[in-house]
């Protein structure tokens, strides 16, 4: 199975850094720079090359300005031409860095940020290059610099030791914010992503509720004309026995009217765009998110409680993201179950509350408290695999799946949005014999919503709209 790349800066666009954000920035230390290597001259009186100083500063301004005007500003930068920005930027700053001291220059601290802002933009080798190159650097002018001194000859020099913890701490921070920088990014860009997926999934559910009302509401509009035409065609039948050619005709145009008040009564099936269809019992409300999961081999076990101690079954807004995000976790107990899945309904005065459990492998129990999360393994399996690779070791019982959590993802954000709290969990110890293993042995999900977060109001519904309206 080919490898899937992952979101995030392993796997994002090479042209992701905007050359005019490196201007920007290498401006902002061509300034800096400038004032500190005056403020050091005039305010505390230190000896500096400023011949040399400015030379190299210089070098930083004409780099800037052929980069400015040579290339539109809407430049985005591919991999290579990042890396030689930022190498250019290191190694200038390195060279000031020589000749004002090396690692007795207070401002060596500096050299990591061109690999820290590296690490946020370059695959995996730029980054290494970018960090080594700078660690490299550091090391150069620690041996090779020339001293800071003061107008009077004193050498400004700090001990050896602190010297060297000052290499250390720049070696280690270059290698630390480079990493700690790169991992945030790759958060970032995974998260942004399995929103987007969220949003289209959102979308999409929203659009074929839309569409479903439309095509309910035109075949409830389209009933009184359609009865008309067939009872005006059954009379002209009747009356026309003595032509059989027209009465033909006449029963024709009778079954076309059926046929297309048919057509619109199965296309329209899920409800019209009334007050009425905007709320739905629970258990139809569940039975709707599960009906593209039902003829697929896999038995389905609606479960409800006694109504006699829990009272009258809830009526439940039907919204999108309830719907959407049910059906992704009744896939998933289907898509695992080897059999069976259990759904069990529940509800009290004050909370709402359904239970998906099947039969199957359960979910790893390393991997529970990292569930919801985008862009991680599925469920039970093989050993572990690299991240980014992601291969199917559960062909055998979800053919062509390649388990990422994603849907995972995009059911428990859009249900948490109407305020559902959602517990993963596995039916049994991995540990137990077969025996002792129960029937509900796999995973197990449970969501709880605040009644009245999800029930609709009570009271009448108000009469329902025309379809020109």
């Amino acid at each position: 199975m080919p490898q899937r790349r992952l979101p995030g800066p392993a796997g994002m666009h090479s042209e992701w850094l905007r050359l005019q954000t490196l201007v920007l920035l290498r401006w902002a230390a061509i300034t800096g720079q400038l004032a500190a290597i005056l403020a050091a001259r005039r305010l505390y009186g230190v000896e500096i090359p400023m011949g040399a100083c400015l030379a190299t500063i210089g070098a930083a301004v004409i780099a800037n300005l052929v980069l400015q005007f040579v290339y539109p500003r809407s430049t985005r930068l591919g991999q290579r031409q990042a890396v030689a920005v930022l190498l250019f930027d290191t190694g200038q700053l390195a060279l000031l860095l020589a000749l004002t001291g090396g690692l007795n220059n207070p401002f060596a601290l500096l050299m990591v940020a061109p690999a820290t802002i590296g690490a946020t933009a370059l695959q995996t080798g730029p980054t290494m290059v970018l960090a080594a190159a700078t660690i490299g650097l550091v090391t150069v002018i620690g041996w090779w610099n020339l001293p800071l001194r003061l107008i009077d000859g004193g050498e400004i020099r700090v001990p050896e030791i602190f010297e060297f913890g000052h290499w250390l701490a720049i070696s280690i921070g270059v290698a630390f914010l480079a990493g700690y920088a790169r991992r945030v990014a790759f958060e970032i860009h995974g998260m942004s992503e399995a929103l987007l997926a969220t949003q289209m999934a959102l979308a999409r559910e929203q659009k074929l509720t839309d569409l479903g009302g439309v095509v309910a509401a035109a075949a409830h509009e389209l009933g009184t004309p359609l009865a008309t035409i067939t009872l005006v065609s059954a009379e002209l039948a009747d009356e026309l026995e003595d032509d059989p050619d027209l009465r033909d005709d006449a029963l024709l145009i009778r079954s076309q009217a059926d046929r297309c008040r048919d057509i619109l009564r199965d296309m329209g099936r899920a409800g019209k765009d009334d007050l009425q269809m905007h709320s739905a019992p629970l258990e139809e409300l569940l039975r709707e998110a599960a009906e593209p999961h039902a003829d697929r081999g896999k038995r389905l076990v609606v479960t409800l409680p006694d109504v006699s101690l829990a009272g009258r079954q809830p009526l439940v807004t039907r919204r999108p993201e309830i719907i959407h995000g049910l059906r992704n976790l009744i896939q998933n107990a289907v898509d695992f179950a080897r059999d069976t899945v259990w759904i069990d309904l529940g509800w009290s005065g004050s909370r709402i509350t359904v239970r998906i459990a099947d039969n199957g492998p359960g979910f790893p129990p390393h991997q529970i408290d990292r569930l919801g999360d985008p862009f991680i393994r599925r469920r039970a399996g093989a050993g572990p695999a690299p991240a980014a690779e992601l291969p199917d070791t559960t062909a055998g019982a979800r053919p062509g799946y390649e388990g990422m959590g994603l849907g995972l993802f995009i059911a428990k954000t859009l249900l948490e949005r109407t305020g559902a709290q959602i517990s993963f969990a596995n039916g049994s110890d991995p540990f137990l014999t077969a025996r002792e293993t129960p029937a509900r042995s796999g995973a197990v999900i449970e969501l709880v919503w605040p009644r009245s977060r999800v029930e609709a109001a009570a009271g009448p519904l108000g009469p329902n709209r025309g379809f020109a309206d």
